[in-house]
């Protein structure tokens, strides 16, 4: 039994996501937890809410709460949303818990000790009115380039132009409105990422097989330019990680706090910690310290491209910096962007179809099932409602559904609802063992490479094949003529449809659940032996017809969703 310790890059926690982040990282991740479980190994499975940071403060503010109790909210929100999925974390954690704290202050001490953090004298914005200094998106003007008057200080929103708040024509404070601003000195510190690179760089070149995308944008921050910078990691907020040099205060970073990149990954590791705090586990260290059984534990990251910097030279430079026996991750699978109907999603216009409102439109395994067939792993993906349609109505309701329904349907009509007895298999069956057991091995291949629409579309071929068998055999034809042969062309249907529930889970467990209950079954082992597992329901099992598995989308239904979800959020 191998041991899986897997993590998706954590949702921020100001809102609720759209589809294109839940492909980009927990979707995935699930599905690869779900399959490695199924395959009888440990997994431990992690997510959180990634709380402080400006973002979270404005949130907060525009929702009129205090920010900590505005995240606390939002994590509930987005765990319901979670479980709506089905997404099986194992501990869906917070970033702004004790332990996340405490263990980004031990980190901060350790790289300090090491001599790997340096103070850094800057000028930032100060508002007297707010008594604060403000970070680039507590302040908005006029943008210099092209005159669109709501720029943020860090970025322009309408030409995208990068900008810093000196840049800005009369610039003010978006918390007071205050426009005496002026630049002081303050005090920052800094990652020494630079005096890392080579051993970052040889670390990443020991990793295997990484996607091109992974290590295309590790090394092009490594090389680009002047090379890997050093990373500012404290900010000047009220809401984070108060910045700490281990238990000690850090003289003259009163005041402040780490900043999020920083205190985000090390919540993974937290995150264990906080698994084993709820009574959910009994031992964080062996999945995360190599001294304490970690060296082990295949280790696999799942996040969206804008993530892999951080996840590939940030955040390692964190753990192999500290000089201490932490577990690194051993894979990233990163995805490219999901677009919506022609643009991008977009949380602040509400373009998009967003999470909590997928799941009111329709069930969560015909979203899981498009998102991950369609996964963006090697260029950007594009959702449409016509695509999303004929993929429903046509994988889900005519091949998957239809089959299931005909086959348990037939055998009701004709032998009751029990497995029959009888007859013998002959060269089609043999041949579609012979087929089927081509594929799930080409099925398992891509699952274990977390080649996720590879593996998807081996799923779908893998229920054509059932379907292709039963339009040949056509048990309704032989039954005239040879009830045995009927008999034994229904069996083996039947335990068709027990090894779709089987290898269906990962990606719609629902559905999986739904087929596991038909049938009676105790459980959903692994079909490691084929036939045998094609043998699995015996003559006079019992089970009962489902409801119908899939229901397709009308032309008019998709006509409305296209309408809705054009714009605004209502």
């Amino acid at each position: 039994m191998a041991r899986h310790l897997i993590t998706s890059a954590i949702p921020y926690i100001n809102g609720i996501k759209h589809l294109g982040n839940l492909v980009g990282s927990q979707l995935p991740a699930d599905l690869f937890a779900r399959y490695q479980r199924g395959r009888g190994h440990e997994v431990l499975f992690l997510c959180a809410t990634d709380e402080h940071g400006t973002p979270a403060e404005l949130a907060a503010a525009k929702a009129g709460q205090p920010v900590a109790e505005y995240c606390a909210e939002m994590h509930e929100v987005q765990a319901k949303i979670a479980q709506g999925f089905r997404l099986s974390f194992d501990h869906f954690g917070r970033s702004s818990s004790p332990q996340n704290q405490k263990l980004t202050q031990h980190f901060a001490g350790v790289l300090a000790d090491r001599g790997l953090i340096r103070e850094v004298s800057e000028t930032q914005m100060y508002s007297p009115t707010d008594g604060r200094y403000l970070p680039d998106r507590y302040i908005e003007g006029t943008c210099p380039n092209c005159g669109f008057e709501s720029a943020r200080g860090d970025q322009c929103d309408n030409c995208t132009k990068q900008l810093d708040p000196v840049d800005l024509i009369n610039p003010h404070s978006t918390i007071s409105g205050a426009t005496d601003l002026e630049m002081r000195e303050t005090k920052h510190l800094y990652l020494r990422q630079s005096t890392m690179k080579d051993e970052l760089e040889k670390w990443i070149d020991t990793r295997e097989g990484w996607p091109v995308l992974t290590t295309s944008i590790a090394k092009k921050w490594l090389n680009d330019g002047d090379g890997l910078q050093d990373r500012g990691i404290t900010r000047d907020l009220d809401w984070g990680v108060p910045v700490k040099k281990g238990d000690e205060d850090w003289p003259g970073m009163e005041g402040k706090v780490f900043y999020v990149w920083f205190d985000a990954p090390i919540e993974y590791i937290a995150c264990a910690q906080e698994w084993v705090d709820a009574g959910k586990g009994d031992d964080w260290s062996r999945w995360w310290r190599t001294d304490a059984g970690a060296e082990d534990v295949t280790y696999t990251q799942f996040m969206g491209k804008d993530n892999v910097p951080f996840h590939t030279l940030s955040f390692p430079a964190t753990i192999l910096g500290s000089g201490e026996p932490w577990k690194l991750v051993d894979y990233i699978k990163s995805f490219n962007y999901l677009n919506y109907e022609g643009g991008q999603f977009s949380t602040s216009r509400g373009r998009g179809v967003f999470m909590d409102q997928a799941l009111e439109v329709l069930p969560s395994d015909y979203w899981r099932w498009w998102l991950l067939s369609h996964a963006p792993e090697s260029s950007d993906a594009e959702f449409t409602w016509e695509n999303f349609q004929a993929s429903v109505n046509k994988d889900l309701a005519d091949v998957l559904g239809n089959f299931v329904s005909r086959v348990t349907k037939f055998c009701r009509s004709k032998f009751g609802e029990e497995v029959p007895a009888g007859g013998t298999y002959g060269p089609a069956e043999e041949a579609l063992i012979a087929e089927l057991t081509e594929r799930l091995a080409a099925y398992q291949g891509h699952m274990d490479a977390i080649e996720v629409r590879k593996a998807a579309a081996e799923l779908r071929a893998i229920w054509a094949a059932g379907n292709e068998y039963l339009q040949s055999a056509a048990p309704w034809a032989a039954f005239k003529e040879d009830p045995d042969r009927a008999a034994a062309i229904v069996r083996l249907s039947l335990n068709l449809i027990r090894l779709y529930a089987v290898l269906s889970a990962p990606f719609i467990p629902d559905t999986s659940e739904v087929l596991k209950e038909a049938l009676k079954l105790d459980n959903l082992d692994w079909p490691d032996d084929l036939p045998e597992a094609l043998n699995a329901l015996a003559p006079g099992a019992a089970f009962t017809v489902p409801e119908n598995l899939f229901r397709k989308i009308a032309d008019e239904e998709r006509e409305d969703w296209q309408t809705r979800f054009s714009g605004t959020r209502g």
